[in-house]
């Protein structure tokens, strides 16, 4: 009796949407995750920089809005995407192997003792994998529920963050962090299930 009432905690829908009384579904959580690190710095392996990360991003993507002046009114379609830069905050361990990694990879992207510049991006870019995990750990291997992967990433800025007496908690790193394409899937297959779907046809501009 009691399971058949948690049923109803839920917001109702109407007859013709649902055949079936479920109950509310379980939500992803912010704190289920790992950022894994691809071609970042030079060094190897960069475990080290996926157990550091205290906060991190999940994309934002906005369209460009294009307007099209037309008699007595406007119509506006959508123009080319663009994917805004996010921020991840790193733990600076004591041992100094995510400051060196970091380092690397400022390194990559521009020598500062010879005030020289990769040559190309593709010199420097990284791949990023943002993984949204349902909590398993140890010997409950953790099930991937969402992926993001990031393409051609590169670190926009990096805060190596303040020192002061009256602050007890730790030092962070925080690298912001832009990139030029980014694909969503469900689980850990990346291809499962793209954000975006490709739709053809139409040659008009209203709906």
């Amino acid at each position: 009796m009691a399971i058949a009432s948690l049923s109803n905690f839920t917001v109702p829908l109407a007859s013709d949407q649902s055949s079936s009384s479920q109950g509310q579904l379980m939500p992803k959580l912010q704190y289920r995750f790992r950022i894994n690190f691809e071609n970042f710095g030079v060094s190897t392996p960069r475990t080290e920089m996926t157990k550091q990360v205290s906060d991190a991003f999940r994309p934002v993507v906005e369209f460009e809005e294009q307007t099209l002046e037309i008699y007595n009114s406007k119509i506006y379609y959508a123009g080319k995407p663009k994917w805004t830069a996010g921020t991840i905050k790193l733990r600076d361990d004591v041992t100094g192997q995510v400051t060196k990694l970091v380092g690397e990879q400022m390194q990559r992207q521009f020598d500062f003792f010879e005030q020289s510049s990769a040559a190309a991006g593709g010199d420097y870019k990284f791949t990023m994998r943002i993984e949204m995990l349902d909590g398993g750990n140890g010997t409950n291997t953790p099930t991937v529920l969402e992926t993001w992967e990031l393409y051609g990433c590169f670190v926009q800025k990096v805060d190596y963050g303040t020192l002061a007496y009256k602050d007890q908690g730790p030092m962070l790193i925080t690298l912001s962090i832009r990139f030029d394409n980014a694909i969503q899937t469900t689980g850990g297959t990346l291809g499962a299930a793209k954000s975006v779907q490709t739709v053809r046809g139409t040659s008009t501009l209203g709906s």
